[in-house]
C-alpha cells in the first residue's frame, strides 16, 4: 500500500479539508492519502468528508511527532 502524506499542520478548518480534497488525485485508486493535522475539527471532518465523497476513511493513527494523522483511502 501506498502512502502519500499531506502536511496541514498549524491550518484551521476548513484547510485540511481543502488540502485533503486537492491532493486526493495525487493518489491512485486504491492507495491511501494521510492528512497530518493539528486541528481538532479533522477529526470529524475528515471521516464526514470521506462519506460525503465516496471515499473510505480507514481510521486515525499518531504521527512520529505526535501529530494526529487521518488516513483515507482513494475510491475513485
Amino acid at each position: 500500500m501506498s502512502v502519500l502524506e499531506i502536511d496541514c499542520r498549524g491550518q484551521r478548518c476548513p484547510m485540511p479539508i481543502i488540502e485533503l480534497a486537492r491532493h486526493l488525485s495525487d493518489v491512485p485508486v486504491g492507495d491511501v492519502l494521510a492528512v497530518a493535522s493539528d486541528d481538532a475539527a479533522a477529526s470529524a471532518d475528515v471521516p464526514a468528508w470521506c462519506r460525503m465523497r465516496g471515499q473510505e476513511y480507514l481510521g486515525e493513527e499518531v504521527a512520529d511527532d505526535g501529530v494526529a494523522r487521518y488516513l483515507v483511502r482513494r475510491l475513485s
